[in-house]
């Protein structure tokens, strides 16, 4: 890697996934304020909603939304609406 290159925050940061739990160790310039253990070192930590490990395109899950039950509400709240 070419030094100089990179600005001075850069550092390695933890990044981990809410969903799944796992965590990465990438190198980054994002800012935060809380720090976890990894392998045995002390590193800034970023918590992520979805990474590759609970994402379902990566992960081949099949995830299912009540489309019927919430066109249902909708119709519901509407017909109330209407009615007033």
């Amino acid at each position: 890697m070419k030094n100089d290159i990179h600005p001075s925050t850069y550092r390695d940061v933890v990044f981990e996934d809410l969903a799944s739990g796992a965590q990465f160790l990438i190198g980054s310039t994002v800012h935060t304020t809380e720090t976890t253990k990894f392998e045995g070192k002390e590193y800034p930590k970023l918590v992520v909603e979805i990474s590759s490990k609970s994402h379902p395109f990566y992960t081949g899950e099949e995830r299912t939304l009540d489309k019927a039950g919430r066109v249902e509400r909708f119709k519901q709240r509407a017909s109330k609406k209407s009615g007033k």
